[in-house]
């Protein structure tokens, strides 16, 4: 594999990595980790933004197929977030009504 090939590759996985990690984020796929859906809409934003930065300071020396997968990457997560950002935040989880506690045996 010669060195383009190479850097070709490893430009493609970083991207894909952050493409992954902005999705995860967005609750649009699951945590490896945790095994649970989580939307965290601040971080997903930050990966898009690391890529758009990568992307501009990239200009001018990426492969028509690089500015492709760039271009398609970022357009792809930029309408997933959109779509995140307008939907109504997460309600929060029902909590059960706080339980009695026991008589206590004084008060019998």
């Amino acid at each position: 594999m010669s060195n383009v090939e190479k850097d070709t590759l490893l430009l493609t996985q970083l991207v894909l990595m952050f493409q992954t990690a902005a999705l995860q984020n967005m609750g649009k796929l699951k945590n490896p980790f945790t095994d649970r859906i989580e939307r965290d809409l601040s971080q997903a934003q930050i990966s898009i933004d690391m890529l758009e930065m990568l992307h501009s300071k990239m200009k001018g020396n990426l492969s028509s197929d690089e500015e492709r997968i760039y271009g398609e990457v970022l357009r792809d997560l930029r309408l997933n977030y959109v779509d995140e950002a307008t939907k109504a935040p997460p309600a929060p989880p029902e909590s059960a009504p706080p339980a009695t506690p026991p008589e206590s045996p004084e008060r019998k």
